[in-house]
């Protein structure tokens, strides 16, 4: 009689917190059917090990060391297309959720599912499903009218002043860092402030840390 034995699902876990770790591999451990292949701490092991190891799946934190989340999927999606990756994160944040559903993430979960959910879903999208429910994919396409809608209007350099904003750079310093005119400057963040429908510079600081997500860590 011939046995029935169900192919291991291989798992990249990717979190920079030891606790987190532990936990998410203790959960793993009770479906026979996943084997952890790998633990990366920082983007750049993360990348590494993907390269290397090729796993069915990535399991991300979003904030961890070396890591600009959306870059790294999109990496991932170009050079590892067989790798699915699931976000775990405590972070839910629309901007995270639409940055990483247009990165090519497979799904966005919380640390707080529960270990059924969890084990769930990495057998779901090992079989190919996207994971995004109804309700935040009406978040992402709010988020897109209300934010990205706006950052499209922006050029590149705007953008590029937006984030030295953000880090609470002033704007002589900016001028010095990009080689150009305060003058100059105060050109772009008028122009930002009319794109972006704010009043102040302050504003503009705080629209940014909220909104850039990734582009700032």
């Amino acid at each position: 009689m011939s046995l029935n034995i169900q192919e291991s699902i291989t798992v990249l876990l990717a979190d920079d917190h030891p606790t987190m770790l532990a936990g998410i591999r203790a959960t793993l451990a009770q479906a026979p059917d996943l084997k952890i292949v790998g633990e990366a701490q920082n983007g750049i092991e993360v990348q590494q090990m993907v390269a290397e190891l090729r796993p069915q799946i990535l399991l991300l934190d979003l904030r961890m060391p070396n890591l600009a989340p959306a870059k790294l999927e999109k990496w991932v999606r170009e050079n590892c297309p067989e790798t699915i990756t699931l976000i775990l994160t405590q972070h839910d944040r629309d901007t995270y959720l639409a940055n990483m559903l247009d990165a090519g993430a497979a799904g966005y979960l919380s640390k707080e599912a529960s270990a059924e959910q969890l084990i769930g879903a990495i057998r779901r999208a090992a079989k190919g499903e996207i994971l995004f429910d109804e309700a935040q994919l009406i978040r992402v396409d709010q988020w897109r009218k209300d934010v990205g809608e706006k950052l499209k209007q922006l050029t590149d350099r705007e953008h590029e002043v937006l984030k030295l904003l953000a880090k609470g750079i002033d704007s002589q310093s900016i001028a010095t860092d990009l080689g150009v005119t305060s003058k100059t400057i105060g050109f772009h963040i008028t122009n930002i402030l009319s794109k972006l429908h704010l009043k102040s510079r302050q504003e503009a600081m705080i629209w940014a840390l909220k909104h850039l997500s990734d582009d700032l860590e």
